[in-house]
């Protein structure tokens, strides 16, 4: 899955530029319900302004009228974060290394045009499906010992016992020869026997949770 498959389109974000006041943005933030937005510049994207940091500039500035402060300044005085994008060609895995402490992550092409952008709004979701959280089964968790063929003898016994897999991942042991796996089935009349002919072909059950 890459990144374009998830983001919202431009038009549907909400930006505001370098020469916008203080007071401007921090109405939008405040009208929309956002802790922060892209700046852009001619199309481009070139850093975010939050709330954090406006109200972090005013605090430090030392000045005793906030409405004074946040309409003789500008975005340009604060915005920051330049590095806070993606390209909408990158993987999804890609944004969890990306956010830092934003909630919002912009999307641009490789010549940093803004084209949307990913909220962790919408990671979780992508994980909410990846781990099948929205439709009911049978949850296996179990290790494997690394070996040739692991993953196929799982799916020959799956399909002998009529399972249909709603998610199926995997996870690094701390040994590294082990590997966690947890499947999600839907549930049916042969989850007790498909548990056991894993445990006889050596992969060892840890948990079984009806979800």
């Amino acid at each position: 899955m890459f990144v374009k498959g998830i983001m919202k389109p431009k038009h549907r974000c909400f930006t505001t530029n370098l020469n916008e006041t203080l007071t401007s943005v921090l109405n939008l933030l405040n009208k929309e319900d956002i802790q922060a937005v892209p700046v852009l510049e001619d199309n481009k994207f070139v850093g975010m302004i939050s709330k954090q940091m406006i109200y972090q500039s005013f605090f430090e500035s030392k000045e005793s009228n906030k409405e004074d402060f946040l309409a003789s300044h500008k975005v340009v005085d604060l915005v920051d974060h330049a590095d806070l994008h993606i390209t909408d060609e990158a993987v999804f895995e890609k944004t969890l290394t990306t956010f830092k402490d934003f909630s919002v992550l912009a999307v641009t092409d490789e010549s940093k045009i803004f084209i949307g952008l990913v909220t962790r709004y919408d990671v979780l979701e992508q994980f909410e499906s990846a781990f099948g959280m929205r439709k009911s089964g049978v949850r296996i968790a179990f290790t494997s010992i690394e070996s040739e063929g692991r993953i196929s003898r799982l799916a020959d016994i799956i399909q002998h016992f009529h399972g249909n897999v709603i998610s199926l991942a995997t996870f690094d042991e701390t040994d590294k020869l082990a590997r966690r796996i947890v499947l999600k089935i839907e549930k049916n009349e042969n989850v007790e026997k498909l548990t056991k002919r894993l445990e006889k072909s050596g992969f060892r059950i840890l948990d079984v949770k009806e979800m």
